[in-house]
């Protein structure tokens, strides 16, 4: 099913935005559309068309709609909010979506905000909050429905009707000592079909093991895709039960891991405010731009170096963008391949130097092969055999350049602990820029002096 709003909802409440249809608007909020749908419609919305959505929204809605809302959207609409705002509307949301809006707002108003919730909802929340958004603690759930492995199936079931629901996405049950200790799970449907005489420890599952707090979400995602599961128990390090993590929160992590690996490439956050303020905007890529001159000037000056070459030999400042450039899409397709392998857990030190040797051979081919289809073009444009050979040599040098910085860079970023979807494309152009500027610079100026 459809995840976007229809076209239809979407021409209806842009008609009535125009003509000042506020009931109208609302009534499509609040009842045509689901919590979803209505968060992807207020962020395709400049701010100000925004302020006005979200004013229409009911109280009883706007909880559910704030928690599918991006990170900078629903920062936005929380700098307006002080904590008994934020408590109202949130109070009925999973523990797990409502850490995630509890940890954008601002420490104060966070502060306020646990201060004056019960006890209860106080100890769960600060139990997630305890550990880093970015780990298995930081993304389960607390709630959870266990068992212990004694008692029969008769009684299992018993003690589910007696509760007048279920936490959703709830495939198992997990099997816990006395002690809370992780021992196993009971799938629901293995349950159903058993033999209400027999024990749960005679059906239950423990081939599966429990996901650690401590876990980065990029490897709960991997175990997720793995494993095909549902949910997953997590658990401190002494074995003991957390809570539990279910396939709607790893999706949201591969989602914003898509969206990082894309964004960061442009010095972009993955959760960047399609129609942020201008200035917001400025300041947050003015510093990407400030980084990506450094290195310009840094080619800017190799091709200095070579003035006077330059000067006798004109032709080499027409083709010098196209050493440059083959170099770079060589380097962007290897650079994208590793930190892909990266992410899935492909690529990893023993098999590292397989792969440098693999896209040093398919460079050279490359390289191999270009590099005389620009020579003969060369030759053909300029009438000058010298300077074919000399790019033919320059394109070979960068491509096998560009390859090798596209194959180590990730792995050199990643062990230093910097993100290398981030870095990555800015040092790779550095290279293959000033690579093949000096490669192809530097043997004119030996074939022609």
């Amino acid at each position: 099913m459809s995840t976007q709003p229809t076209k239809s909802h979407l021409d209806r409440l842009t008609e009535a935005l125009e003509g000042g249809e506020f009931q109208q608007i609302r009534y499509i909020l609040n009842n045509s559309l689901k919590p979803t749908e209505a968060a992807r419609l207020i962020e395709k919305t400049p701010p100000k068309e925004r302020q006005v959505l979200w004013g229409l929204i009911s109280k009883d809605n706007e909880g559910e709609i704030l928690q599918y809302l991006g990170d900078d959207v629903r920062a936005e609409i929380l700098r307006r909010m002080d904590a008994s705002e934020v408590l109202a509307i949130t109070e009925s949301l999973d523990v797990d979506d409502m850490v995630d809006v509890i940890q954008q707002l601002p420490d104060t108003v966070m502060r306020e905000l646990l201060r004056i919730m019960d006890k209860q909802n106080r100890k769960r929340i600060e139990k997630v909050l305890s550990y880093p958004e970015d780990t298995a603690g930081g993304l389960m759930n607390i709630d959870t429905v266990t068992i212990r492995p004694d008692i029969t199936v008769e009684t299992a079931l018993r003690y589910i009707r007696r509760h007048d629901e279920i936490p959703e996405m709830t495939d198992s049950l997990i099997v816990v000592s006395r002690k809370d200790v992780y021992i196993g799970f009971l799938p629901l449907t293995k349950l159903l079909v058993s033999d209400p005489s027999i024990t749960v420890r005679e059906i239950m599952t423990t081939d599966v093991e429990p996901i650690p707090a401590d876990m980065p979400d990029d490897e709960v995602a991997r175990l997720f895709q793995e494993h095909d599961l549902v949910s997953a128990p997590v658990v401190d390090t002494k074995g003991k039960l957390l809570g539990r993590i279910t396939i709607d929160d790893v999706v949201d992590v591969i989602r914003e891991d898509a969206d990082h690996s894309l964004m960061s490439m442009a010095g972009l956050d993955e959760d960047e405010d399609t129609f942020a303020p201008i200035m917001r905007t400025t300041r947050r890529r003015a510093v990407w731009l400030g980084i990506n001159l450094l290195t310009a000037f840094l080619a800017a000056g190799v091709i200095g170096i070579f003035e006077e070459t330059i000067d006798k030999v004109v032709a080499l400042a027409v083709l010098m963008p196209i050493v440059a450039s083959m170099g770079g899409i060589a380097g962007s397709q290897t650079l994208t391949l590793v930190i892909r392998g990266q992410a899935l857990g492909h690529v990893e030190r023993s098999n590292a130097g397989w792969l440098l040797n693999r896209e040093l051979v398919v460079s050279s081919l490359n390289g191999l092969l270009w590099a005389a289809v620009v020579a003969v073009a060369a030759i053909a444009w300029f009438q000058d055999t010298t300077i074919g050979i000399v790019i033919a040599m320059a394109i070979v040098i960068n491509l096998v350049a560009g390859a090798m910085a596209g194959t180590l860079l990730p792995l050199g970023l990643k062990a230093m602990g910097i993100d290398p979807a981030l870095a990555g494309s800015v040092l790779l152009t550095t290279i293959t820029d000033v690579v093949g500027f000096f490669a192809f610079l530097g043997l004119a100026t030996l074939f022609y002096t």
